[in-house]
């Protein structure tokens, strides 16, 4: 089936499947394991792995078919866009045994420890360390800009592991077990009144000897990995929304998914969708503005191929081709939609875009929006620090002068 699968094939033996085995009666766990089971949460990962071994193209098909159906997609955040592929791609058998399955059951939630206070965009300049005692590792440092950190069961953290080592190598990548003495997470208040990250603090937190992902003193070339998968366009919702009128399964999923958005609801894409953009021009008469139809038609075909170049992103990783330009492509684009989103909806509402609560345009979503879009340039590497990735390791351009 993998080899010759076509769009079709595909369509119709995963609409099948669902007709045969879908039932919003079911918990969202018992759901997603019948799911994770079945190969159909994860269709291009191999078969070893909870897949069917098909090609990336399938995923979006997949999704189309389990909205149709009514029907509930994986869990939104860290675990399924980042955690797992990483795992998925550098991880032993015995940590893909460990973690896989119940990341996409939605049993394990993660958070990302990249960043320090010192180490942002010179992420391979992170100072916190990890000394080997016995069967563990103990950890002392600072993380910060932790998404999810607050409620996360698990970490994936870079710490430093040889001080003796240039920058980029002595780095380990590791899995770390929030839920213990040595973590403090502590929540950063944001200007726009939301604290969507947290900084988290490591007093000699432990970490299992075997919780390494790939090799000691490589992580580094695992963390590229993992920045790739973050930097692909559209990687903070789940792309599987679920449609369905009710069940426990559906219930269930609508509160998850609305509990982990709340941190989410300014983020410029959401302002930035279409459907959320006309109705304002059409409420306040200026459908028939030139200028501002281009502007709209600008956003759809931005993120129209902001998506097409995730979809090659996914195409090239089922291959096992390493990162190209699509990851910081997509970063960019991001960035750029994010910037766009704010411009029309301020040109549209005007001064009321700065108005917030509950009764003002969009429930205040625009005016959070105005003042979180800068935010979007920075988070998960900035806009300079991409153009420099495409200039130098793309394009073959000199390093910038240090």
């Amino acid at each position: 089936m993998t080899e010759h699968a076509s769009p079709e094939s595909v369509r119709r033996d995963v609409s099948g499947w669902l007709a045969a085995n879908w039932d919003p009666g079911l918990s969202l766990r018992e759901w997603r394991s019948l799911l994770c089971d079945s190969g159909w949460a994860v269709p291009h990962w191999p078969a070893q792995w909870f897949g069917r071994g098909l090609p990336a193209w399938s995923e979006s098909i997949i999704a189309e078919e389990i909205r149709a159906h009514g029907a509930v997609g994986l869990p939104a955040g860290v675990g399924m866009s980042l955690a797992a592929p990483t795992i998925l791609e550098h991880g032993s058998d015995q940590l893909k045994g460990a973690f896989l399955r119940a990341t996409i059951t939605g049993e394990y939630t993660w958070c990302q420890l990249f960043s320090e206070p010192g180490a942002g965009s010179d992420l391979a300049g992170l100072q916190a360390r990890a000394v080997r005692d016995g069967d563990e590792w103990v950890v002392n440092g600072q993380k910060v800009w932790n998404t999810s950190a607050h409620h996360a069961d698990f970490g994936i953290l870079m710490a430093r592991t040889d001080t003796n080592a240039p920058k980029h190598a002595g780095i380990t990548y590791f899995i770390l077990p929030m839920k213990q003495p040595g973590v403090m997470v502590r929540p950063l208040k944001q200007m726009n009144y939301h604290s969507s990250f947290n900084e988290v603090f490591l007093t000699d937190a432990r970490v299992p000897g075997d919780h390494v992902v790939g090799e000691v003193n490589k992580g580094w070339t695992v963390g590229l990995a993992t920045l790739a998968h973050e930097r692909r366009f559209g990687n903070i919702v789940s792309r599987w929304r679920h449609t369905g009128d009710g069940g426990r399964a559906v219930d269930e999923a609508r509160h998850e998914h609305d509990e982990y958005m709340e941190t989410y609801k300014w983020y410029p894409q959401r302002a930035g969708r279409v459907d959320l953009v006309v109705p304002q021009m059409t409420e306040r008469g200026l459908s028939g503005d030139v200028s501002l139809r281009q502007d709209v038609m600008r956003l759809v075909s931005m993120q129209r191929i902001a998506g097409w170049t995730s979809e090659r992103a996914r195409a090239a990783r089922a291959l096992g081709k390493p990162p190209g330009a699509e990851g910081s492509v997509g970063k960019l684009a991001m960035s750029n939609i994010a910037r766009l989103a704010a411009h029309l909806h301020g040109r549209i509402a005007g001064a009321d875009a700065l108005l917030s609560g509950p009764e003002s345009v969009l429930g205040g979503v625009i005016a959070e929006v105005l003042v979180s879009v800068p935010g979007q340039s920075i988070a998960g590497g900035t806009d300079e620090i991409q153009h420099n990735i495409l200039g130098e390791r793309i394009l073959g351009l000199p390093r910038e002068p240090q």
